[in-house]
């Protein structure tokens, strides 16, 4: 966006050696950011520019946070350590470590970003006689050992006028500042008075001293974008509300403090007319956020220059000056018809986006159908799991209920009177809109809001071993909203089935679910008790067309989070050597593959057609954990429902110290807890399957336990258990 506003382009070599003009103080205020301290200050420590002061402001952070802060504090004369024993906020570490600092410069980093480890030698041979420069800032979402970060010998340096469209993020990070550009350092700077928006007391007095702005054009900041805005917020992650109190309270001072600088006051009007139109008119979606908000934002608003205030669309201008005559009654249906003009514009914008407007403006406000029920499975890829155990149940015992099936093909046929409907069609949207009742297994899609009359049965899918959403630290997946967005869908779960203790406890830590907690057992794990017989097995097997005289191993990996293609869209590369195992078990043996339902399409088995079977579309995997004899698997939950066999199980863990102390991290001890061995090779798993009765017995007794501790609550009833507490005790 600064390109357009360039007036000078240099482009030079950094020359050696690094020429040192002055200490820099890089100010780094730490507040309960213990998982990002170290990657922030490795980032500093190896800066090639040696003339520095790194001065941490501990801003009364947690005893947790604090300890492990002082545990790796390095032992270098560089760094200065303050603490605070009461949290101000960051823009009161902020003025502390300003009082404290020495340098010639003033370089402000937060304690969960990391800098280029060049970032202060390009900002120094830039600078030259200006007053400040500024470095280019990208974001960080990946880690920062997962990470390409280019160091070029070169940058083009871009000299700026226009100081508006460079300040219009409010935020200080990435300028290098001369210190002797302030008058009085040990005054409070920062603004202290709010949490959010504390960094513009600052940028208006460099506004006061500038008329243009050096960029150094090579990346040299990188802001981290947290992953939990639920648990760990960043400052700007915190709620709409609180954000538009601290803006208005900030503009207000700022006004009144630099009334007479016309300069100052047209920044602070822009920013006011930016908040105004992507906060504030948000913020009154809720309509009865504007009897909250209305006086404090129409004092501001009086503020307003009129001839800033002329350049804005006509509808702004009517609701300014609305907010501007006190007039909350004529406010209130403009930024109503506002909202709906903008909504209608959104939905326009593509046939997917209308469909939703048509369920937000009208399918959720149609009469609800208190009988209908719609169930999804694997995002409508399967006809399969807890959802089909219950809707099979329900149409079994004759239950006075419709039923509407999701699925991705609007032409798959199932069993019973359910209508099928094509996931994101114009009926999709019209069923979920009117349905009382939703069941599914994985999560709903963030726009499908829910009406306060639905009742949503949330079966999940598995027993986990991975640590999930809130009990992961950091997450390395393609999505970085993840735990923000799992936290709104998870809301909308009323039920929430458990398949037994353990799992139990797991699910209220890691969705934060505090609703009902259905400690019934899997539906989907009925049929391992119910069919686990000889003719049951063999049809399933001639079903498929699986040979009846040869025993059947089951591979069923999970995914990895860091192997992707885009959003959604995740990769695999199969480890295990099915042509190996062929050579050594193909005469006993065949394979049937089964992967996770996010990489179901990544599997090629072109040439060893008689031996392995990818059936990794194939809807019910319990049937495939009955006609297997062997389970193989990794980190996937789907041992723990296999173990209802007591069949042998074996873990081909290839990538085992990656994945679970970088990627995701595991409840139990997989080396130590699983009730079978854990293999690296693919010669390791042939081997154990040559001699897989010394595995049942060496593992026997670790089975039993196994058994008992996950298995026990399932008897071949929870599905009976599951529809009479959701669908009839309810009614």
């Amino acid at each position: 966006m600064i390109d357009a506003y360039e007036e000078d382009v240099i482009e030079q070599d950094i020359l050696e050696p690094i020429e040192d003009i002055g200490k820099v103080s890089i100010i780094i205020p730490y507040y309960n950011t213990k998982d990002y301290i170290e990657e922030c200050l490795h980032s500093v420590l190896e800066q090639t520019y040696g003339n520095l002061e790194i001065i941490i402001v501990n801003d009364g952070s947690a005893d947790d946070d604090t300890v492990f802060l002082e545990q790796i504090m390095p032992e270098d004369n560089r760094v200065v350590y303050i603490k605070s024993e009461k949290h101000r906020g960051v823009a009161s570490a902020r003025n502390i470590g300003l009082k404290a600092s020495t340098g010639s410069f003033l370089y402000f980093l937060d304690s969960d970003d990391v800098i280029t480890k060049n970032a202060i030698e390009l900002l120094t041979k830039y600078i030259k006689d200006d007053q400040l420069i500024l470095g280019t800032t990208r974001r960080l979402i990946k880690p920062l050992d997962l990470m390409n970060i280019p160091l070029r010998n070169k940058s083009k340096v871009l000299v700026i006028k226009k100081l508006f469209k460079v300040f219009k993020n409010r935020s200080v990070l990435n300028l290098l500042i001369r210190r002797d550009i302030f008058n009085d350092i040990q005054s409070n700077l920062f603004y202290e008075g709010t949490t959010c928006f504390t960094d513009i007391s600052l940028l208006v007095q460099l506004i006061t001293q500038l008329d243009k702005i050096t960029l150094v054009k090579q990346p040299t900041y990188y802001k981290r974008r947290r992953n939990d805005p639920i648990t760990n917020p960043g400052v700007m992650q915190l709620s709409n509300e609180v954000k538009t109190n601290d803006f208005i309270k900030v503009y207000e001072h700022l006004h009144e403090s630099y009334k007479a600088n016309e300069k100052v006051t047209r920044y602070l009007d822009l920013l006011f007319l930016n908040f105004y139109r992507k906060n504030i008119v948000l913020l009154f979606k809720d309509i009865e956020k504007v009897d909250q908000f209305f006086s404090d934002i129409a004092v501001a608003a009086k503020r307003l220059n009129r001839k800033t205030v002329a350049n804005q669309p006509m509808h702004i201008r009517v609701e300014l000056k609305q907010l501007r005559n006190g007039n909350i009654k004529k406010f209130k249906k403009n930024i109503k018809t506002h909202l709906e003009i903008r909504s209608l514009k959104q939905g326009l914008k593509s046939l997917k986006k209308f469909k939703i407007y048509c369920y937000r403006k009208f399918f959720m406000k149609m009469p609800l159908k208190e009988k209908h029920i719609v169930f999804e499975s694997f995002l409508g890829k399967n006809y399969s799991d807890s959802p089909r155990d219950v809707y099979e149940y329900m149409v079994k015992n004759d239950l006075d209920y419709k039923y509407v099936w999701i699925f991705n093909d609007k032409n798959r046929k199932i069993p019973g009177p359910a209508k099928v409907v094509k996931r994101f069609s114009f009926k999709y949207y019209y069923y979920l809109g009117v349905s009382k009742y939703w069941v599914s297994n994985s999560r709903i899609p963030m726009h499908i809001d829910k009406r306060e009359e639905n009742v949503y049965l949330q079966t999940w899918h598995g027993t986990p071993l991975k640590r999930l959403v809130f009990d992961m630290k950091e997450i390395y997946s393609a999505n970085p909203n993840y735990k923000k967005n799992f936290y709104i869908q998870s809301r909308r779960w009323d039920y929430l089935i458990a398949p037994n203790k353990y799992s139990s406890n797991i699910f209220k830590s890691a969705f934060l679910f505090e609703k009902n907690m259905l400690e019934t057992g899997y539906p989907r794990n009925d049929i391992l008790y119910r069919d686990n017989h000889p003719k049951k097995i063999n049809d399933i097997k001639e079903r498929i067309g699986i040979p009846l005289d040869k025993k059947v191993i089951l591979y069923a990996p999970t995914w990895r989070d860091d192997d992707y293609y885009a959003a959604g869209k995740y990769k695999f590369n199969l480890k295990l050597d099915l042509q190996k195992m062929k050579e050594k078990l193909g005469d006993d043996y065949v394979i049937v593959l089964r992967m996770h339902y996010f990489i179901a399409d990544e599997i090629n088995t072109e040439g060893l057609e008689d031996f392995a079977f990818n059936l990794s579309k194939y809807d019910e995997i319990a049937e495939l954990y009955l006609i297997s004899d062997i389970l193989i698997t990794d980190y996937s939950s789907v041992f723990f429902d296999y173990a209802n066999l007591k069949r042998p199980i074996l873990f081909f863990a290839y990538d085992l110290e990656k994945y679970r102390d970088k990627l995701r991290g595991f409840y139990i001890n997989i080396e130590e807890d699983v009730p079978g061995p854990v293999v690296k090779t693919s010669d390791d798993v042939i081997n154990k399957i040559l001699n897989i009765d010394d595995v049942k017995q060496q593992y026997e007794a670790k089975y039993d336990d196994f058994y008992e501790k996950f298995c026990s609550w399932h008897d071949g009833n929870s599905t009976d258990k599951v529809v009479k507490k959701v669908f009839l005790e309810s009614n």
